[in-house]
């Protein structure tokens, strides 16, 4: 359940993101720039005494702003390595298509 949650989240997130990104491409470039920053800034605060751990909201936060940023630039900005991008944004892909609470063990009815 959690997961079909998540995953709402993070269509809606994408979609609202991209409307923004169709009209100001510049701006909205710089933006989601500084969106990247600042979050890692609140994620660093919360984890000052032992090593960075992204949440499961953070992980979903900085995949969905990875579309509004081109991927020359991640390096830079995003605190992790591009494939660690792409592989959070896989996996909340593939949630849609996990049909564990569909599949039953056993015999057949």
């Amino acid at each position: 359940m959690s997961s079909v949650i998540v995953s709402l989240l993070y269509k809606v997130t994408r979609k609202l993101l991209t409307v923004p990104s169709v009209l100001l491409r510049r701006e909205t470039v710089k933006d989601a720039e500084l969106l990247v920053l600042r979050h890692e800034n609140v994620v660093l605060r919360r984890q000052l005494a032992g090593p960075v751990r992204y949440e499961p909201a953070d992980r979903f936060w900085f995949a969905a702003l990875s579309g509004l940023l081109p991927r020359r630039h991640w390096l830079r900005v995003f605190p992790v390595t591009p494939g660690t991008l792409l592989a959070w944004h896989r996996r909340f892909i593939a949630a849609k298509w996990d049909y564990t609470a569909r599949r039953r063990t056993g015999r057949p009815p």
